[in-house]
């Protein structure tokens, strides 16, 4: 047992991305609301403790047979989280954002690898246009911001990175996306005119596409101000599995539990209901742009 130990403890992971981390959490959810400690979910399935704390901190990995060998030990009878927890445990793969890893910080590549499993995903911007939507000088200008400033290798690889990951709503099988902008996000000038029109006229374009709906929340429109959060809602298979990224200081977070899901589902409801309908919305960007 010594031994295997040992051998274990070389195989875990450095790093796990946070596709990892929630499955890791969701079996830990699992287990917890079956009143099992991990001690006993160990016995069950006859590995030792310390396993067990390994796969639900996300640092080793579990296979299809002792997932659902666990799954049946936490009771859980739903099928189709069953397998889409199966799905994350045995997916391998390795897209286009791997060739950034080791030149961004991980939680670029951890919303590529989101945005790859997404079944559909909402954006509400306040005080900027949603990432997917940017133009690159736009993107290049929020870069250019940041402090302390970033060195030139690395703002061209985060521009380079952002468009990119428009894949998913311009790529061969593009999800469902839809985008409500504030009026302020519209108005602030991040560079000059010049990019502020080409970013209007790239808004326009994006939303004649089937897939993209775009909204806008006048700054007269009335009844935004409890709905007024910046916020990336990601579809899983499943709405359980559905994730909200919030940016901070430190970088991405990914929120995934049930409580916080519904919350931020409400949040997106409040600010879409108050928003222009999708003629208008266009309307208002085109009267923008002739202002510049």
């Amino acid at each position: 047992m010594r031994a295997f130990n040992k051998e274990w403890s070389r195989i875990l992971r450095r790093e796990p991305t946070a596709r990892q981390k929630r499955l890791a959490a969701e079996l830990r959810r699992l287990r917890e609301a079956a009143g099992l400690s991990a001690r006993q979910a160990a016995a069950l399935l006859g590995v030792s403790p310390a396993q067990i704390t390994h796969i639900e901190s996300a640092l080793a990995g579990v296979s299809e047979k002792r997932l659902r060998r666990l799954a049946s030990h936490y009771a859980c009878t739903d099928e189709a989280f069953i397998n889409a927890l199966v799905a994350m445990a045995t997916d391998r793969t390795h897209g286009w954002w791997e060739q950034y890893r080791g030149r961004l910080p991980t939680s670029f590549l951890d919303l590529a690898e989101l945005d790859h499993h997404a079944s559909l995903r909402h954006d509400v911007g306040i005080l900027f246009v949603p990432g997917l939507l940017q133009t690159e000088d736009y993107a290049r200008a929020v870069f250019s911001a940041r402090v302390p400033e970033l060195p030139e290798e690395e703002l061209e690889l985060r521009i380079q990175h952002r468009i990119e990951r428009r894949v998913i709503i311009e790529g061969a099988t593009p999800i469902p996306y839809v985008a409500v902008i504030h009026e302020a996000a519209l108005r602030i000038r991040v560079a000059d005119r010049t990019v502020a029109r080409a970013q209007l006229a790239r808004l326009l374009e994006s939303s004649e596409a089937d897939n993209v709906t775009l909204r806008v929340v006048p700054f007269d429109l009335d009844g935004f101000a409890r709905a007024s959060t910046t916020m990336t809602y990601v579809g899983g298979p499943l709405p359980r599995l559905d994730t909200v990224v919030r940016d901070a200081p430190h970088g991405s977070v990914f929120i995934d539990s049930e409580a916080q899901l519904n919350a931020y589902r409400t949040r997106f409801r409040k600010v879409e209901a108050v928003s222009l309908g999708l003629d208008r919305s266009r309307d208002f960007i085109h009267k923008l742009a002739k202002e510049l």
